[in-house]
């Protein structure tokens, strides 16, 4: 029971994250990029744009325009990421209502509009993402043309964007439509880092004359356990032990210390990683 409670508890905290992204977003578009005569990427571009165009409401025109793709997130991604989905973009929807006479923050300065705007578009978006659901239908739409062709999904959301700010600029003119575009990017990379976190963890793969040394070094001056896998030598067929090791970013230096120190031939590789649980990461006290 006590398990079923606790499941209940995170999939409502997740809603209410996602429910404050949309709202997050949602000032970001009125209280920043749209009166300034910016807009953003993706449906919600179009939207902006429709509702420019045609005196409607934008909340109303981001809910109509979202249903197709929310669809395609059900057929593609599943029940429970429709669900997030769609309580996401009611909240942006909602938002923008609501937020419509919203004072203005920043006003003419062209590049603090776009980083203003891109950044807290980015952090609304990105906190709906972190949590199970998206704001936006066109990264939907973009797995979906992936699958069918052969194109990687980034090139699909960089081509229907194209399209996206080639509309734009009929409403906001060339200049708002490369504005639009900055804005979008920003806001990309702002997404990247909400959803992976700031600190990030790395791995280290280390191949080295003396892994045991290696793994004992590490242990004592890290706090951290390692894994050995049997590698084999495509060339000259020996075999080694390859050591995989799971740091913060902050060990990083550290780690390459010790490495340096012990074997400076070691062939070593070096990887991003969006996340870890469970196992044995957590580091023990060194002092």
């Amino acid at each position: 029971m006590g398990k079923q409670k606790h499941r209940k508890l995170r999939k409502i905290l997740r809603a209410l994250l996602i429910i404050i992204g949309g709202f997050i977003t949602a000032y970001g578009l009125e209280a920043v990029l749209i009166p300034n005569h910016v807009s953003d990427g993706g449906v919600t571009g179009l939207s902006i744009v429709g509702s420019q165009l045609f005196g409607l409401p934008l909340g109303l025109l981001i809910a109509i325009l979202n249903v197709p793709f929310v669809f395609l997130g059900y057929q593609q991604i599943g029940k429970s990421f429709a669900i997030y989905s769609v309580i996401g973009i009611i909240s942006l929807a909602a938002g923008t209502m609501l937020m419509h006479h919203v004072p203005t923050i920043i006003e003419g300065d062209t590049l603090l509009v776009t980083v203003v705007g891109g950044i807290i578009i980015g952090f609304g978006m990105g906190l709906a993402l972190r949590n199970g659901g998206a704001l936006d239908g066109i990264d939907m739409l973009a797995v979906l043309l992936s699958r069918k062709l052969p194109f990687g999904t980034s090139d699909f959301i960089l081509f229907l964007n194209v399209f996206v700010f080639i509309v734009v600029s009929t409403v906001f003119g060339l200049q708002g439509a490369i504005l639009s575009a900055i804005a979008y990017y920003i806001a990309s990379k702002v997404i990247h880092i909400v959803e992976e976190g700031l600190s990030g963890s790395r791995t280290f793969k280390i191949i080295t004359t003396q892994p045991e040394v290696m793994v004992e070094t590490i242990r004592d001056r890290l706090g951290r356990s390692a894994t050995y896998n049997l590698v084999l030598g495509g060339y000259s067929h020996e075999q080694f032990k390859e050591i995989t090791c799971v740091i913060n970013r902050l060990e990083e230096s550290k780690m390459k210390e010790i490495i340096e120190e012990i074997d400076p031939e070691a062939f070593v590789t070096v990887y991003d990683v969006a996340e870890v649980r469970g196992g044995n990461f957590k580091k023990r006290n060194i002092h």
